[in-house]
């Protein structure tokens, strides 16, 4: 049986072997200008498996490979000033506003190997500085699904674009348009595309193209634009482009991974439009840009895992319109605002991040309709708060730490009539308080670590307020809460560090419970509960003394 298994696989390779070999052996050389005169004859001549090789020079033409045949330019891979050598010195001119459809149009298993792609289309370079300057505000903007005339152009195909040097071009420098029930998964790697007045690379409609190792800057839209397409994209470098340097839109769920984002005019990578569009953002480097590092919005659904997003403008990772975010793992450092945010009614999971020395929040939720889960961060040494929910936000806060030296800030914010549960997080430092509460909280399982004298409160409850402190430890604060006009539940606690009075409560409406807390001081004249002017129930509180 296993001899038979054998014959089988062999017959029904020996086709395909016996294919290759008849290629190889049929493939022709055609040389340009030796033997055909232009680009464009030489490829009339080729057959699948041929290969045309170009010397250097400009070539005014706009062509179509066949089949199966490799374009490439003459010469080895030594390093120009900007690519190959022989990229720079082998261009391929589109003829400006002369000519229609693509430069360069792909078939069924054909390769483009090192040439420059240039003058498919019109330039504008006025239009390109006006649009720059406005971070692209004011672009008449197409959706990244728009494919015209881009200088090399794929439709539901596979094939190889590698080492070109696409730039200056009136749209797309490379356009991937897939074709229903055709696979078109072509290979684009190692090329340059800069100053097209589209994207540098633009895929959609359905296609899956590897994009490896390209570098795409100074384009009008994205670096590379995803539309509906699910490509993995690895490796590539993107800046100073005028929107994002990715750009993830419209059901799009591409592999984008490895990659250098940075410079760009607004986010390093953007994900928008609809809860179809669900990319994998992993291990990405995005900084510098001029808006988030990382940004989703309108419903998308991204997995945003183990990126570094440092020194943007806006957040490191930034969630708002509906998205449906799940953060893990990510790293968020100096960046100009939250170092992950969220807001207007954005839905997000956040675990397991860093998000340190940003110049407002460490992760600020915010917005009604608004809610996290925020579990096992670390939050350090941010200007404003740790975390920040102000506007009426819900979230559930656990395991996580948070930390700051110095300030005056709350270590952590819950405003504007928001909602939070915290379980088992801990807190070191802050300032006024390390955690503020103007609206409802349960804290319990926790950890409060406060600096020593001139520490502010460890709870601080605003006027209006509902908030359950529950089995929780406390060191170092003026006091562990200090509560005024709220409905307050203080059960179970250890006190150590405070400041004479370990519970205040004062011009309260309703009863204050509180009750099991042990207040741990060498004082005489400690007590566990102030209260003033509400009826208190208290019950089980102790100091217990300590010997200096």
């Amino acid at each position: 049986m296993p001899l038979s298994r054998n014959v089988m696989i062999l017959a029904c390779l020996l086709p395909i072997v016996f294919r290759q070999m008849s290629l190889s052996a049929s493939a022709e050389m055609i040389r340009v200008p030796q033997d055909a005169r232009t680009i464009g004859e030489a490829l009339q001549k080729a057959g699948e498996g041929d290969t045309v090789l170009v010397s250097a020079g400009t070539y005014r033409e706009r062509l179509r490979l066949p089949p199966g045949a490799v374009l490439r330019s003459a010469g080895d891979d030594t390093p120009g000033k900007l690519g190959l050598q022989r990229a720079e010195s082998t261009i391929i001119d589109g003829g400006g506003a002369e000519g229609e459809g693509p430069g360069v149009l792909l078939a069924e298993g054909a390769t483009l190997d090192g040439f420059t792609v240039t003058r498919v289309g019109v330039y504008d370079d006025a239009l390109w500085q006006k649009h720059h300057a406005t971070q692209g505000n004011e672009q008449s903007h197409e959706h990244i699904g728009h494919f015209g005339a881009p200088a090399v152009g794929i439709i539901g195909v596979s094939g190889t674009v590698t080492h070109c040097i696409v730039h200056h071009n009136g749209d797309t420098g490379i356009g991937i348009r897939g074709v229903e029930k055709q696979i078109c998964a072509p290979r684009i790697a190692h090329n340059i595309c800069y100053r097209n007045m589209g994207g540098g690379i633009g895929s959609m409609n359905g296609s899956t193209a590897i994009i490896d190792s390209n570098t795409c800057f100074q384009n009008f839209y994205a670096g590379i634009g995803h539309d509906d397409a699910s490509p993995t994209v690895i490796r590539n470098r993107y800046y100073e482009n005028i929107r994002a340097g990715i750009g993830i839109s419209h059901g799009a769920s591409p592999v984008v991974r490895g990659n250098h984002c940075y410079r760009n005019r607004r986010a390093g990578i953007g994900v928008r439009t609809g809860g179809n569009t669900r990319p994998i953002i992993d291990d990405n480097d995005c900084y510098e840009n001029d808006m988030a590092g990382i940004g989703c919005e309108d419903e998308a659904a991204p997995i945003i895992r183990g990126n570094r997003c440092d020194r943007n403008k806006e957040a490191g990772i930034g969630s708002r319109s509906g998205a449906r975010a799940l953060i893990v793992g990510n790293t968020c450092s100096g960046n100009g605002r939250a170092g992950i945010g969220s807001e207007n009614a954005a839905r997000v999971v956040i675990i397991d991040n860093q998000s340190r020395e940003n110049q407002a929040a460490g992760i600020g939720i915010e917005g009604t309709g608004n809610s996290a889960v925020i579990c096992g961060n670390r939050c350090l040494e941010n200007r404003l708060v740790a975390l920040g929910l102000p506007d009426g936000a819900t979230a559930v806060v656990a395991d996580n730490h948070f930390e700051r030296t110095a300030g005056q800030p709350p270590l952590v914010a819950v405003r504007g009539g928001a909602s939070a549960l915290f379980w088992r997080n801990s807190f070191t430092g802050g300032g006024v308080a390390a955690l503020l509460v103007q609206g409802t909280a349960t804290v319990f399982d926790s950890r409060f670590q406060g600096r020593g004298a001139g520490q502010g409160s460890a709870v601080w409850v605003w006027k209006d307020s509902n908030v359950s402190v529950l089995t929780s430890s406390f060191a170092g604060y003026r006091d562990a809460v200090n509560a005024s006009g709220s409905r307050i539940q203080v059960l179970d606690n250890d006190i150590h560090g405070f400041q004479q009075t370990a519970i205040r409560v004062a011009s309260d409406t309703v009863p204050a419970i509180i009750t099991g807390n042990r207040a741990h001081s060498a004082d005489p004249a400690a007590t566990v509960v102030t209260s003033t002017g509400v009826e208190t129930i208290s019950s089980d509180n102790q100091v217990v003394p300590l010997t200096e």
